[in-house]
């Protein structure tokens, strides 16, 4: 009898790891081409922003042609239907299986976040990354015939392939993705597919030569309680902004919408504002992505406004109409705040510009593993304890706001606690 029992033991343990090798190979074949098809669009998107921004500083009279850029886009999105198009909010909930994805969104983002750059908008590209990837793993999908599920995923694998091949960090793109769509709970079974699409991703977009996205901290203080004291009172200051930058963001767009309700008006009106607000500040630090500025503050140089100024303008780009995304505009509002803070908490401003950057991501998108992860990916892991302490922190701290409104907040932050909510 004891023979017999073990026999079925065995018997149904070969059969389980038959069934999970199965399910591993269905998804590496699954994710393998996803990742190449979308890797290659996200490198072709790399260039086609970088040639936007390098012909925006060549010809600075670029800018004046925002408010024509803006009607240009707006009529995009009305000609092809998709004027109701809610951006990475709509990606969010078609993994949820609350809508339908369309393919038309990867072109739609693609062009218009190039115009935005082109002509001097602020905003980042990553949030675009996430469209472009979604909705080519939503229509890999449908050719494929896959079943709901297993379309989710595959819209889950193409967003972490083009965050990946446009940032060079697969680990976070894939640990982002999981963790985005519902705080609180990480979709784990799409963790091989999401790995396996970012690391082909990341693989394509070094063929290209595009170099991954790091930084290197000037000087990291000793790990120690009163070190410990220090980047946790930066994190709760960091997550003040974050919350500051996400109401910006969605008030913005209201009160865009609320006194100009035709969306034409709306976007020459936001193109001016932003025209206006480079002439009065006598700079272009603020416009486009603002990866100069970053790279400023993690060598530990900056202005102590420099953080408010690019909330202003992004808010006034993207609430407009205008697109793109806003990850990159966070690492400029963190890097620029965490940089100015810091010496007055008696820490390193370089130091301060990369605990900002991964309190202020994790504030604005509520996703503190992937925060982490970043933070490892960006500067080394020599600063592991206090880039954890960062993330933990704001997370908490940041209460429930957040960038995507279609982001599900699963558990009460405050306790253990099911509460199935919107972020604000």
């Amino acid at each position: 009898m004891q023979t017999e029992k073990e026999a079925r033991r065995i018997n149904e343990a070969v059969k389980d790891f038959k069934n999970f090798a199965a399910a591993f190979l269905k998804w590496v074949m699954l994710a393998s081409p996803v990742g190449v098809v979308v890797g290659l669009m996200g490198v072709l998107f790399h260039f086609a922003v970088e040639q936007a921004t390098h012909f925006q500083q060549q010809y600075p009279w670029l800018l004046y042609f925002l408010p024509l850029g803006g009607i240009i886009i707006v009529l995009l999105y009305q000609k092809t239907g998709m004027e109701k198009d809610m951006g990475t909010n709509t990606v969010i909930q078609a993994v949820r299986g609350e809508n339908p994805l369309r393919f038309r969104t990867a072109p739609l983002i693609f062009i218009s976040t190039v115009i935005t750059h082109l002509l001097g908008g602020s905003s980042g590209r990553e949030g675009a990354a996430l469209q472009i990837g979604g909705s080519m793993g939503a229509r890999m999908a449908d050719w494929l015939r896959l079943n709901q599920r297993e379309h989710q995923t595959l819209i889950m694998c193409g967003m972490s392939a083009c965050f990946a091949a446009l940032f060079g960090t697969p680990l976070t793109a894939t640990i982002f993705v999981l963790e985005v769509i519902s705080v609180g709970v990480m979709h784990y079974a799409a963790l091989v597919p999401c790995l396996t699409s970012a690391l082909i991703g990341y693989g394509i977009a070094n063929l290209f030569h595009i170099q991954p996205t790091s930084f290197v901290i000037a000087s990291m203080p000793q790990i120690g309680i009163f070190s410990a004291v220090q980047v946790a009172a930066l994190s709760v200051l960091c997550a003040l902004v974050s919350v500051l930058f996400c109401v910006s963001m969605h008030q913005a767009g209201k009160l865009y919408k609320k006194y100009l309700p035709n969306p034409l008006i709306r976007a020459v009106t936001g193109g001016f504002i932003v025209i206006a607000l480079t002439l009065l500040v006598g700079t272009r630090n603020y416009n486009g992505a603002g990866m100069a500025m970053i790279e400023r503050a993690v060598a530990g140089e900056t202005e102590w406004f420099a953080f408010l100024m690019k909330i202003i303008f992004t808010a006034a780009t993207l609430g407009a109409g205008f697109k793109g995304g806003e990850i990159v505009p966070t690492f400029f509002v963190g890097s620029t705040f965490g940089c100015a803070m810091a010496p007055l908490l008696g820490l390193d401003p370089s130091f301060g510009a990369g605990i900002g950057i991964a309190a202020l991501f994790c504030g604005v998108v509520n996703c503190p593993v992937a925060s982490f992860v970043l933070a490892i990916e960006l500067f080394g892991g020599q600063g592991a304890v206090f880039f954890g302490i960062a993330s933990a922190i704001s997370y908490m701290m940041s209460g429930y706001y957040g960038l995507y409104s279609g982001q599900k907040i699963m558990y009460s932050k405050l306790e253990t606690k099911f509460i199935d909510a919107h972020c604000d």
